[in-house]
């Protein structure tokens, strides 16, 4: 051979091993990076044209993949839009929300967990399923809350949240407005865009879920924080005798507070029970500053409040009670206004957390994950406790003094014959204006579990807006019987 035929090989050996390395490269070593590209179409479509794993509550799929007659082969469907869009999301080409995102790697069947079956699936021949999804969901639950809040009103704004005390599951989460979440996947994708622009110019929102997107003044369910921090300080029991009468003039200022009820709050000292049961103002705000702002906000800190603590849906708005009020502020939080602002996710788990004896566990939406064919466990859903955030004992005494407010007080619209409820209301200012300059219509808030001695669901009512007098919107009232139906609906499942 001569030199040059020899070269010429040469360099043809070095372009095929070049040729070589970079398809090993770019199918191996890189593969991951070009599948995952923005605008890769072929694997989204593929992505898109893969049978998903259902969303259950129950025994009822509220979300699950359907055979379709267009090129992506099957349709996302869900058989109960409007009371599970908030928690459900929609999946759709290139984008997820709600748990159809946080649970995306099992519904798509891409996770490392299904990696077998995946493998059967290829040497079988078979298209790719994903796992389903089981939620804590209680279907009774779930129904009770989102019929209560739609009995309010085709306009209502609100939300209600229930969790199991001793464990944390999620029980049921509403939020009114909803949507229908089949438009949104639908493949005709204009008319898709366009019905996410009509809901984007919505004033109510309804693609916000209420339950966990949003933070309002507490009102007075807050009190059972403030009842807490200054019983667990060892200075207070449920029959101390606690300032009352009609007003109470803030620290530091000539700003005086006054009670939402016309009596019951006395014109001297009363006991802490009476103060509870109706809603005394003017004992809370000089409790919260006896107490001070640094204990305050270690105990609402103490309950979930300045934290994440939800991972299966997104976008978890923070509670929040600041570091560092002043007397005035410390007051004003005593009754839950001023800085503070909570979801009703936080208030159901404050109020689960006094039920689970001063233990508050960390909420979550996910029961388990099951395979797509054999339906075996593949992850069950896990309790964690998130924080001790009072003493037994504590826990105790504020429960009392729930139980009284239901059995004499503000709270009597939340009562159950033959069982002991314990219960708060709350009507909290929303400190807004209105464009003609009148003042926005205050939120009214409700808190319960039940049964008091053993508790087996806590209530958590927040209604942004009602259709309803000013004068006529109150906790109680409003928000009691919907919580009510939800407690009835767990501890009596077949009516």
């Amino acid at each position: 051979m001569n030199k040059p035929i020899r070269t010429v090989s040469i360099f043809c050996l070095l372009l095929f091993l070049a040729l070589a390395l970079n398809a090993t490269y770019l199918q191996y070593y890189h593969a991951n990076a070009l599948n995952d590209r923005v605008g890769n179409g072929r694997v989204a479509t593929a992505t898109f044209s893969r049978e998903r794993g259902a969303i259950m509550v129950g025994r009822t799929a509220v979300a699950e993949s359907v055979k379709s007659n267009d090129q992506y082969k099957v349709q996302r469907v869900y058989s109960k839009p409007y009371m599970y869009a908030p928690i459900t999301g929609w999946y759709t080409f290139g984008n997820e929300t709600g748990i159809e995102r946080t649970q995306n790697s099992y519904l798509s069947g891409e996770d490392d967990s299904l990696f077998v079956n995946r493998l059967v699936d290829l040497v079988n021949g078979n298209a790719t399923k994903g796992a389903n999804v089981l939620l804590t969901i209680n279907p009774a639950a779930q129904k009770a809350a989102y019929d209560g809040l739609r009995r309010l009103g085709s306009d209502v704004e609100g939300s209600v949240v229930a969790i199991e005390p001793s464990t944390g599951k999620i029980l049921a989460m509403v939020s009114l407005p909803s949507y229908d979440p089949n438009k949104l996947a639908d493949h005709d994708f204009k008319k898709a865009v366009a019905y996410a622009n009509q809901l984007s110019r919505m004033p109510s929102n309804p693609l916000l879920n209420r339950a966990v997107q949003t933070t309002l003044p507490p009102g007075s369910t807050f009190k059972v924080v403030t009842a807490s921090a200054a019983i667990q300080s060892g200075k207070y029991t449920s029959g101390s005798l606690v300032p009352g009468g009609p007003s109470y003039t803030l620290p530091q200022s000539h700003s005086v507070v006054h009670n939402d009820v016309v009596s019951g709050c006395g014109s001297g000292k009363i006991p802490f029970t009476q103060a509870m049961e109706f809603s005394c103002n003017t004992s809370f705000a000089p409790i919260a500053v006896q107490v001070g702002a640094t204990e305050m906000h270690k105990q609402a800190e103490a309950y979930g409040f300045n934290q994440h603590y939800l991972d299966d849906l997104p976008s978890q708005a923070i509670s929040r009670y600041p570091a560092g009020l002043d007397p005035p502020g410390t007051a004003l939080s005593g009754f839950g206004q001023g800085s503070v602002t909570a979801s009703p996710l936080q208030m159901a788990m404050v109020t689960a957390g006094i039920a689970n004896h001063g233990v508050v566990m960390r909420p979550y939406l996910v029961d388990s994950l099951q395979s797509p064919t054999s339906f075996e466990t593949l992850k069950p859903g896990t309790s964690e406790e998130l924080s001790q955030a009072t003493s037994s004992s504590t826990a105790s005494e504020v429960t009392k003094m729930m139980v009284a407010t239901v059995q004499s007080g503000t709270a009597t619209p939340a009562a159950i014959p033959g069982i002991q409820v314990a219960g708060k209301t709350g009507t909290a200012q929303s400190g807004l204006k209105n464009p003609d300059g009148t003042e926005v219509p205050p939120y009214a808030w409700f808190v319960g579990f039940a049964p008091a001695p053993s508790p087996k669901v806590a209530v958590c009512v927040m209604l942004q807006h009602v259709n309803q007098p000013t004068d006529e919107i109150h906790g109680g009232t409003l928000g009691g019987p919907i919580a009510k139906a939800v407690m009835e609906a767990v501890l009596n499942p077949h009516g």
